[in-house]
């Protein structure tokens, strides 16, 4: 194992995880009455990020699905959620049986999304699996740390700055929505 592969395999997840653009998502769907639970949110974004290393690929596969329709697909919702918070309307049905929104929209696709989830297939041409495993490890210690404290950032910030925060970084939903569309769309 190499430490800087191991520190470039982190970064390039972090990067795409993009977890400190997600608090004004995390907020907004407490706003909605949704409980998120930092441990369930974590350990599940952990499983598909590592199920999804080794058989990925296979899973796609079985049902016909190329990497690049997987991610397309990704796009879509991400886009979506990119619009609600830009336009203060709810385009995801609102079930009352939901409580918690720790595994969806939370875990996939905002944690380990498509981006997140190509990105990890990608990985395996350069990395070794126990560098690529611990790059994931880390990441998820720093996404545990941010769902933990999203509220206290939400508190700091008070509600004109919560809502300038969303429309700024629902704006960015979109764009990486688009980039994930664009680089996928095979023209």
């Amino acid at each position: 194992m190499d430490i800087k592969d191991l520190l470039s395999a982190t970064l390039i997840l972090f990067s795409i995880i993009d977890i400190l653009g997600n608090i004004p998502v995390f907020i907004s769907l407490r706003e909605k009455g949704l409980k998120i639970e930092a441990e369930k949110a974590t350990i599940a974004s952990g499983v598909l990020m590592i199920l999804f290393l080794f058989v990925g690929e296979g899973i796609l596969a079985l049902f016909g699905v190329d990497v690049n329709s997987f991610a397309i697909a990704g796009a879509i919702v991400i886009f979506l959620m990119g619009l609600e918070m830009i336009l203060g309307r709810h385009i995801f049905k609102d079930d009352n049986e939901i409580e918690s929104a720790s595994v969806f929209p939370i875990a996939f696709p905002l944690l380990a999304g498509t981006g997140t989830m190509t990105t990890i297939l990608s990985l395996r041409s350069e990395y070794n699996y126990v560098e690529i495993i611990l790059a994931i490890l880390i990441n998820l210690v720093i996404i545990y740390l941010v769902i933990r404290s999203s509220s206290k950032l939400n508190k700091i910030l008070g509600k004109q700055g919560t809502n300038i925060l969303r429309k700024v970084f629902g704006i960015v939903l979109l764009a990486i929505a688009i980039k994930l569309f664009k680089t996928n769309i095979g023209f």
